[in-house]
């Protein structure tokens, strides 16, 4: 028998947090590659 667990999200303690954190991070790989194309263009 499966026993419920505690499922608290881990790292951070809302899960908007998470949604700033996860879109920040795209934001910073479009600008990266943004910049690394135009480097070698």
């Amino acid at each position: 028998m499966i026993e419920p667990g505690n499922d608290k999200i881990p790292l951070f303690k809302k899960w908007r947090q998470w949604y700033v954190f996860v879109i920040g991070i795209l934001a910073l790989l479009i600008l990266l590659f943004y910049f690394f194309t135009k480097h070698f263009s």
